[in-house]
């Protein structure tokens, strides 16, 4: 497979900053699709403001550049009007749990198949680098220049909280994983939420003093051990990556159609 099939060439050079996660997102997005063998006519991808939602203008798929926070609610539009396509939500800290947040937990406990796919690099990238709800206590950012003291968001509790039926989370780091995450998220016929954590040198890798993006992405292979791993138990700073939730659930669109079905049967 040639990855520039499922590209838009004309909108490259792309406009992330050398070293960014998000590049490698992309990749491992357009060979999970070519793995799956979904057409593209057969993919809708929305997206909201930010670094991670310029996805949506390099994938040649069907695209909308929506308004910030609310990518998750012009989806479920998207979907209900077409169940058949395969919609992905692309989303970074403010889309998916701050602004967005409210439609987040929305579309989880409505359950509707949508694979919404948070990329996580710890602040607002595209605006200055200010702290977001997944920065963590004692972080720096431009709106925190003495230290954040929020708490932040855990993106697979949120998410298993609002009821969604497939949680993962991985790094840009294990890209095999990544890939094969991806994979299952979009296949999951239900509400699936990929939390992939993703460096950003230019603000939260330089504010925090984390170094470049190659130590920030063995920060990744060092902080991170797979679901139920021992080492967990001996160091709670480690973060978990893997699936945390595969359930089957009534899906919301398939819901919709029984009860239209129902009513127009009277």
């Amino acid at each position: 497979m040639d990855v520039k099939y499922y590209l838009r060439e004309r909108f490259f050079p792309h406009m992330w900053c050398a070293g960014c996660g998000h590049g490698i997102v992309l990749n491992a997005l357009v060979r999970a699709v070519d793995g799956l063998g979904i057409k593209k006519r057969d993919m809708v991808m929305v997206s909201g403001i930010g670094c991670s939602s310029r996805i949506s203008g390099y994938v040649d798929f069907h695209s909308l550049h929506t308004l910030h926070g609310r990518a998750l609610a012009f989806a479920t539009g998207v979907k209900l009007s077409k169940p058949s396509l395969n919609v992905i939500v692309p989303m970074g800290d403010g889309d998916a749990l701050a602004i967005g947040g409210n439609h987040f937990i929305h579309a989880a406990r409505r359950n509707i198949n949508i694979t919404a796919l948070v990329m996580n690099n710890r602040t607002y990238g595209m605006t200055g680098g200010q702290f977001s709800p997944l920065s963590g206590v004692g972080t720096k950012a431009t709106t925190a220049p003495y230290s954040n003291i929020d708490r932040e968001f855990d993106t697979v509790e949120l998410a298993t909280g609002a009821g969604a039926t497939f949680v993962a989370r991985t790094t840009v780091y294990h890209v095999k994983q990544l890939q094969s995450l991806l994979k299952k998220a979009i296949s999951h016929n239900g509400f699936s939420v990929l939390e992939v954590l993703s460096q950003c040198p230019t603000y939260f890798g330089r504010k925090n003093r984390k170094g470049s993006a190659v130590d920030m992405l063995n920060s990744f292979k060092d902080g991170t051990v797979p679901v139920g791993s021992k080492k967990k138990q001996d160091n709670p700073e480690l973060i978990e990556r893997g699936v945390f939730v595969d359930k089957i659930l009534p899906e919301y669109c398939e819901a919709y159609a029984e009860l239209v079905e129902r009513a127009t049967a009277k």
